[in-house]
């Protein structure tokens, strides 16, 4: 088992957070000393989505910076990070939304460490601080095309459908869209 960070309402809840592999990551509180390692896997997210959507124009010129953002919107207490050897290798963050809701966005895990359960660990470690603060919604907004992710947060428990988000495409040109799943007896495009 591994300790987690001091810090934060999730260190007094969680005294330990299980991971297993051949170096177990230390799963803690967001740090100043993390940005470089956050920066990183924001990009490495936006490279992803930019190969899903074969569209290069995702995330700007600069992605990693877009963390900086996004570290505003969720504040500091509520980014959880995954640390091998000191190298931040995942993150997740809780973004509380009022009313008693709040999202689970994003789980990122750099791509030599994913499958080693690191994402279950930190999005547990978002779920005990969700619990910690009273929400009682907590949702997860996957892009539809990510199947990895679909399955992976239906894994974890997220399996009550709430709300859909439908696009119209202004410039379909741009974007190769695939057959998707059938909902209300209609067939909509991923």
């Amino acid at each position: 088992m591994t300790p987690i960070r001091n810090g934060g309402v999730t260190a007094a809840i969680l005294s330990w957070v299980p991971v297993h592999g051949p170096t177990p990551p230390l799963i803690g509180p967001y740090r100043a000393d993390d940005l470089g390692g956050c920066r990183e896997l924001w990009a490495e997210l936006t490279q992803w989505h930019r190969e899903l959507y074969d569209d290069p124009e995702i995330g700007g010129s600069n992605p990693g910076a877009a963390f900086d953002a996004y570290l505003s919107e969720s504040a500091e207490d509520g980014v959880f990070v995954a640390e091998i050897g000191g190298a931040v290798v995942g993150l997740a963050g809780l973004i509380v939304r009022g009313d008693g809701r709040a999202e689970l966005e994003p789980v990122v895990v750099a791509e030599g460490f994913r499958g080693e359960g690191i994402g279950g660990k930190l999005t547990e470690a978002v779920v005990a601080a969700a619990h910690a603060r009273g929400i009682r919604r907590l949702t997860v907004r996957p892009v539809g095309r990510n199947e990895a992710a679909l399955r992976f947060f239906h894994g974890a428990g997220f399996d009550v459908l709430g709300r859909i988000e439908l696009q119209l495409e202004l410039r379909p040109e741009r974007i190769d869209r695939r057959p998707g799943p059938e909902l209300a007896e209609r067939r909509f495009r991923l």
